[in-house]
């Protein structure tokens, strides 16, 4: 089987020749991936003022973080403060063709390894930030026509960009939407569902179009979705902390919906605590749980999660061991 084959193979749980491969950290690692992103024209300004670094977002948020921490921050200026300015704000050109030139020469040239789109966001992940967080969790309550305006007018602009990586070719698009907390979600099931689920199934529906996957990646604990996330049209779930789920459970769940794992040794219970024994054991337990619909990978900011890169080290030698 071609690299590309390993992962669509593992992303419908029905791989019987070893799991999926995406390690980053050196050209020397294993990875089935290949990827392109939307190479937008967008100026982004960073300045310092003391102990903090400040940065536009394409969007045209302003976030702050303080330097030499992990590489987020929080907003502190969002881009949309009133309502009245919804129908002035104007959406960058994210699906400009012009920006896709690395992805249509991948689906040209590239046909051995998974050719996977980033998208610039998901609906949720994009509008929540565009008011400031915790006020668009009340304006899903009071300002809910608002809201779904905002939210229609993200979601056509992300077809728009689902269209041109599937006319490019590729084999996927991946988003980052963040759902939960330790241990409960961000908002009901039922809110979600009434929400969230038919912008779900309407960019899926779209990518599905084209032949191509669909991967989200999310923190927190999102079990009372997760049958929501696979019928909607989710075909592989990015989890960087998979401890806070009940590994059998959940793979019996995933193995349901063919829908694929992909995740990093656990990078909050396991991969900080720089006990070789610990991670050598609680990685191989992860190979072997999820063997058929798993696809492994490092974590891509280790020094924001206090973790030395021979721990991580630890983690990709039993990877290969006992998935491959």
């Amino acid at each position: 089987m071609t690299p590309r084959e390993i992962i669509v193979s593992n992303m419908e749980y029905d791989c019987h020749e070893r799991i999926g491969l995406n390690f980053t950290t050196s050209e020397a690692h294993a990875n089935d991936f290949t990827g392109a992103s939307c190479d937008h024209e967008i100026e982004i300004k960073r300045w310092e003022e003391g102990p903090f670094e400040y940065y536009t977002d394409i969007w045209g948020n302003t976030w702050h973080r303080t330097k030499g921490m992990s590489k987020g921050g929080e907003v502190c200026k969002p881009v949309l403060a009133d309502w009245n300015d919804i129908d002035s704000i104007e959406l960058p050109d994210l699906d400009n063709p012009r920006y896709f030139q690395r992805a249509r020469s991948l689906g040209m040239n590239d046909h051995s390894r998974f050719r996977v789109g980033w998208m610039p966001g998901w609906p949720f992940a994009i509008c929540r930030y565009m008011r400031k967080m915790e006020i668009y969790f009340v304006d899903l309550v009071l300002e809910r026509e608002h809201v779904d305006r905002l939210h229609d007018r993200v979601t056509r602009l992300l077809e728009g960009v689902i269209d041109r990586y599937g006319e490019a070719g590729m084999d996927g698009v991946m988003f980052c939407e963040d759902l939960g907390t330790q241990d409960r979600l961000l908002m009901g099931p039922d809110m979600w569902r009434d929400i969230y689920r038919p912008l779900y199934e309407r960019l899926a529906d779209r990518a599905h179009k084209y032949g191509m996957k669909v991967i989200q990646h999310s923190c927190g604990y999102n079990w009372d979705l997760l049958d929501d996330l696979c019928e909607s049209g989710i075909d592989c779930l990015q989890f960087d902390q998979p401890l806070v789920y009940d590994l059998p459970a959940l793979a019996r769940k995933l193995r349901k919906h063919r829908v694929g794992l992909f995740s990093p040794c656990d990078i909050q219970q396991v991969l900080p605590t720089g006990d070789r024994t610990l991670i050598e054991y609680e990685t191989e337990r992860l190979a072997k749980t999820f063997r058929g619909g798993f696809v492994a990978k490092n974590y891509g900011d280790l020094h924001g999660i206090g973790v030395e890169p021979e721990w991580d080290r630890w983690a990709y030698e039993v990877f290969l061991r006992v998935g491959t």
